[in-house]
Parts: structure tokens; C-alpha cells; sequence
């Protein structure tokens, strides 16, 4: 090709020549808005700002905003006219309708779009010898199982990352969606396209799965939509559904005979049904607006020492010295000191942890037996393992809030006190059970890096701690 080629409407172009064109322009363009972004505006720039490209001001885009998009908009338009003129000339090549250029300017389809037209075969010229006029995937779906294996995630793992995009930013939703029918789908969705000319050995279809999951995980780590510590957590949920999806995907392999060319009569009504069910499901589930229930987590320590001696410890406790507890290293929050300002109810507690203080009204004062507060302000629950400078997934900010607390301070024989630490809170994360299963081991862990130490402070003995 030469370089004028770029500019083109007529002729056509080969599959390999348009992928390779089409990734090196978006790495340019990528690179060209960041450095733009960061060293004229002052602003980050990731992926996924061509999405949300910048923050409105109170009455609406202000003057630097409208500069920034309208620089974006100018740099944008050459690549623009060779990304349409190069789609033009590779639908030209697969003998397909010119309309679909329209594909081409819908924000995440055109991703979807772009790989479709990178693997599709040309066709033949007329006068040519013409090979059977296959349906789509029986164009794009190679018959080798390796070949299969890896279409299967070039088709479902962008789809799947359209669905995260559409449930968290979209939605604004961490449900059942998104948890549960996102991986499910992934590993039926991959292992029908894998097996869609052939029926394949249930450890393949498995791995296949799993590996769909897998690189969806790596994508959004990449594209900093999460860090390494959530993607941990969801992980073994997301491992279980997929290879439940991939069963069930054998299972449709060895129930239906699929021959070559007639794949898509078989497993077409269930692909489509993926594509259908995920957005119906997630938007159904943001209508429904289910409301997160109230969780509670206690924790206790026994103390050598009388209750008397242990409350002024209670109200408010010293610098704590750096956690040696793994989620705390990996960047779950922490607690670091506790502060009190005034005396009785309506006293303000701040408790610092790593991530920012919470603060704590009090609403119960009965010394020394018991200390209850709300809380009126909740720091981020994490910092992120993440390569990227700045990262701020929406479920790190008010979808898992402390609502309250109490201390409470009961004596026993021998002049012992058992306290006990009591966090009440929501969480917007569902299936409900699974996730509590996570946050309420982390906040018991929370406690007992509290009662521990005030137990040390009172007393210096060791540690005998449960949980209820």
C-alpha cells in the first residue's frame, strides 16, 4: 500500500493490511490524545475517557472543557476519514451491505465491528469459482480447535467487556447480572462457538471457559477499570459459573449433531439468546432497584483487666503500628488511630484509617459499659494494586458503607472484660451471600487489628480472639 492508499474510497483491502492499519492508528491516536490530555490540559487520559471524555461544570461544559473536546474532535478527523474510507473498501471485499459503516461511529459495537471485519474471508469476484456461501460464523470460525478456541474469545470477551461497561457505568449496577449471568454466558457462549463445527472433549470445552473469564479479568486490568484485589475476590465466583456454562455448553454439543454449515441453525437460537439476556437482565435488575440488606459483624477479645481500665482505651487509642495482616498489605483499608472530640453523646469520633477517617457521632455513652456511634462519612474501603496512577472504580466509593458501630464492654470473673466491636453496613455487591462472605471476613480482621491492640495497651498479653 502506499501511504495515499490511506485516503481512498474505491477498491478494497485484505484483512490482514485492515487489522494492521486499524490497530497502529488507534495506538497513535491513543498516545496522540494522551500527551495532548497530560501535557497541555493537565488532565489523565485512559481508555475509557473516549467514553466519558471529561467532567461538566455546574451550568453545564465550560470554556476549558469545550477547548479540550474540540482539540480531540480536530486531531480525530483524519483517522476518522481512513478508519471509514479502509470499512468502506474491507465491506467492498466481503461483498456486504455499505450501511454497516454505520456500525463504525457506535461507541464499544464498533469494537465488536472492527474484529469481525479483521477476520472475515474475502469473497469472490464474479466470473471467479465460487466457494459455498457459508453463513457468518461459519466464515470466521475456523475448524481447527486451536483456531476455534481463540475466535471464541475474540467474539465473547469484548462482548463481555460492552456488558461490564453497560452494568457499572451504565447501570450503575454490581448485581446478579453482572456477577452471576456475565460468566455463566461467557463460558456457554465460548463453548458453543468453539464447538460450533465439531463437538469438542469436555476438558477443552472447559478450559475454554475458563479462559474466557480469565482474559475478560486481564482486560479489565488493563484497561484500569479494576485493580488486582477485586478482581481476586470475584474471581472464584466468576471461575465456578464459567465452568457451569461450559457444561452446560457440552452438554448442547453432544444433544445436537452440528455438522459444518448448519451450526448456526443449532446453536444460533442460543447465541442469540446470550446476546439478548444480558442486557435485558441487567436493565431489568437496575428497574427493580433491589435494596441492599443490613449485615452485621461482631468481634471480641478478653482482656485482663477491668472494665474501668479498658474504657479510656476504647474512646480513643494511639498511633497503631503498620499491619501485618495480607489483605491489609494488598490494600484493603485499615484502621491507624481513633481521635475524640467532647465528651458524651453527640462527642465526634474520628477513626483514621489508611485510606481516610470515618466519622463517628456518638449516640450511646454509658461508661463503661457501653460506646455506640453512626457514621456519617465513609473513606474509600481499598487502594487498589494497580499499575495506574489513578484508579477509581465506581463500586470503591459508596457501595459498601458502615452505617454504625458499638463497643461493648462486659465484665467477668477475675477482674477480666470481654470487648466485644460491632460494625453494622451495606453493600451494593450482589449475589448478597457470596460477597458478604468477603466483607464480613475483612471487617472482622478490621476488628480484631482494633481489639487486639487496645487489649496490648491495657494489659500487653497476647491475643485470644472469635468471631459471632
Amino acid at each position: 500500500m502506499k501511504l495515499s492508499d490511506l485516503w481512498r474510497w474505491d477498491g478494497t483491502v485484505g484483512r490482514g493490511t485492515y487489522a494492521g492499519i486499524g490497530l497502529a492508528g488507534f495506538a497513535l491516536k491513543h498516545n496522540l490524545d494522551r500527551m495532548v490530555a497530560t501535557a497541555v490540559f493537565h488532565r489523565p487520559w485512559g481508555l475509557f475517557n473516549y467514553l466519558n471524555p471529561g467532567p461538566k461544570s455546574v451550568t453545564g461544559m465550560d470554556e476549558q472543557n469545550t477547548l479540550f473536546l474540540g482539540t480531540l474532535v480536530a486531531l480525530a478527523i483524519p483517522f476518522i476519514w481512513t478508519g471509514v474510507c479502509l470499512t468502506a473498501r474491507r465491506l467492498r471485499s466481503t461483498q456486504l451491505p455499505m450501511w454497516l459503516l454505520v456500525f463504525f461511529f457506535i461507541p464499544l459495537v464498533n469494537l465488536i465491528f472492527f474484529i469481525l471485519m479483521a477476520l472475515l474471508p474475502p469473497r469472490a469476484e464474479e466470473g471467479e469459482q465460487k466457494a459455498p456461501r457459508y453463513r457468518l460464523l461459519d466464515r470466521i470460525i475456523p475448524d481447527h480447535p486451536v483456531g476455534a478456541a481463540l475466535m471464541a474469545q475474540l467474539l465473547v470477551v469484548p462482548a463481555a467487556l460492552m456488558g461490564v461497561f453497560l452494568s457499572v457505568s451504565g447501570l450503575g449496577r454490581y448485581g446478579w447480572g453482572l456477577f452471576v449471568g456475565l460468566p455463566f454466558s461467557m463460558g456457554l457462549g465460548s463453548v458453543l462457538l468453539f464447538g460450533y463445527h465439531r463437538q469438542r472433549t469436555l476438558p477443552a470445552c472447559l478450559g475454554v471457559a475458563n479462559l474466557s473469564v480469565a482474559l475478560l479479568g486481564l482486560a479489565l486490568f488493563a484497561a484500569a477499570m479494576e485493580g488486582v484485589v477485586c478482581l481476586m475476590m470475584a474471581a472464584p465466583l466468576g471461575f465456578i459459573l464459567a465452568t457451569l456454562g461450559g457444561l452446560l455448553g457440552w452438554s448442547i454439543q453432544r444433544r445436537t449433531a452440528m455438522e459444518p454449515g448448519g451450526g448456526l441453525n443449532r446453536a444460533g437460537a442460543s447465541l442469540v439468546g446470550l446476546i439478548l439476556s444480558m442486557p435485558a437482565l441487567m436493565g431489568a435488575e437496575s428497574l427493580a432497584d433491589l435494596e441492599a440488606p443490613v449485615y452485621s459483624v461482631t468481634s471480641s477479645v478478653i482482656i485482663e483487666a477491668p472494665p474501668e481500665r479498658v474504657w479510656p482505651k476504647v474512646i480513643q487509642f494511639n498511633r497503631m503500628p503498620p499491619p501485618r495482616e495480607f489483605i491489609f498489605k494488598v490494600g484493603v483499608a485499615y484502621p491507624i488511630q481513633a481521635r475524640l472530640e467532647g465528651k458524651g453523646v453527640g462527642a465526634i469520633r474520628r477513626c483514621v484509617f489508611s485510606t481516610g477517617p470515618f466519622i463517628e457521632p456518638i449516640t450511646c455513652w454509658d461508661e463503661p459499659r457501653r460506646l455506640a456511634f453512626s457514621v456519617t462519612s465513609n473513606p474509600d474501603p481499598l487502594q487498589e494494586w494497580t499499575p495506574y496512577r489513578e484508579l477509581h472504580p465506581p463500586h470503591a466509593n459508596g457501595y459498601m458503607v458502615s452505617q454504625g458501630g458499638e463497643f461493648r464492654l462486659v465484665p467477668l470473673e477475675g477482674g477480666r472484660t470481654r470487648l466485644e466491636g460491632t460494625t453494622w453496613y451495606r453493600h451494593g455487591l450482589w449475589p448478597g451471600p457470596y460477597w458478604k462472605w468477603w466483607s464480613d471476613g475483612i471487617i472482622h480482621t478490621i476488628h480484631l487489628r482494633v481489639l487486639n491492640f487496645i487489649k496490648s495497651e491495657v494489659s500487653g498479653t497476647g491475643s485470644e480472639a472469635h468471631r459471632s
